[in-house]
This record gives structure tokens, C-alpha cells and sequence, in this order.
């Protein structure tokens, strides 16, 4: 197996394994906020700044 394959092999390998929840996303669905933690994680990605997300961090706030 060449290099390039591989490489495309593991990529899938980790594309199938994103798919399962691991330990984080177990933890924020426990917490009933992970609809606002993926907004606020949205936000950010989006914005690259948090100080621009600073309406997405009150209400995270706001459940706690």
C-alpha cells in the first residue's frame, strides 16, 4: 500500500469514526445545552473572534 493510500485509508478510517459521539459530546448532551454550544461553536467558526459571539456565550450562560 502506497503512502497516498494510506493516507486516504486513515482519513476515511477517521471520517467513520466522527460519526460516533465520544466522551465531549457525551458530556454536553448530558448537560441539556448542547444546542447552544453548537450555535456558540457555529458562531465562532464563522466569525473567528468570540468577542463577536458574545450574545451566543450569554446564553450558555444563562443555563448554568
Amino acid at each position: 500500500m502506497s503512502n497516498t493510500e494510506k493516507q486516504q485509508a486513515s482519513a476515511a478510517q477517521a471520517d467513520e469514526d466522527d460519526d460516533e459521539p465520544d466522551e465531549w459530546d457525551k458530556r454536553i448532551f448530558s448537560t441539556g445545552c448542547s444546542d447552544e454550544n453548537a450555535t456558540l461553536n457555529d458562531c465562532f467558526r464563522e466569525k473567528k473572534d468570540w468577542r463577536a459571539c458574545k450574545d451566543e456565550v450569554s446564553a450558555i450562560a444563562e443555563l448554568g
